[in-house]
């Protein structure tokens, strides 16, 4: 498996197997896939967070936030990985419970991902809803 097959299929699996959990009120497939190391940073649909403290209390926020997620789809429309340095972009789209409140949306979101000890973490996160 070429270096890219097997970083796309650690997006659909890992990654995604992550994203599902957070939806479901379980931050810590996604704190494990992301990166320990400084810097890390999100633009998020709803609040922004920089550096290893925010980022971890906006992982906690997110999972205090959601639950009963009934379907989450990421339709990846470009990627590539150039070294120890990979990214995506494409579409998240969720039906998930927000506070108790059922809800759908679509985030257009792009990922900036780095190697770390042999794996990949995700280093930088921007998500919105787009136009």
């Amino acid at each position: 498996m070429s270096e890219r097959e097997d970083f796309l299929a650690w997006v659909g699996s890992d990654l995604y197997a992550a994203e599902l959990a957070l939806h479901n009120g379980d931050a810590g497939p996604r704190r494990g896939l992301w990166s320990h190391g400084e810097p890390v940073s999100v633009l998020g649909a709803w609040r922004n967070a920089f550096g290893l403290r925010e980022v971890d209390e906006l992982f906690t926020h997110l999972a205090e936030s959601f639950s009963e997620c009934t379907s989450y789809a990421f339709d990846l429309r470009a990627y590539d990985v150039v070294g120890d340095l990979a990214w995506t972009a494409g579409f998240e789209r969720t039906s998930v419970s927000v506070n108790g409140e059922p809800t759908s949306y679509a985030l257009r979101v792009t990922q900036i991902y780095r190697r770390e000890d042999g794996g990949w973490r995700v280093a930088h996160r921007h998500g919105d809803e787009g136009p």
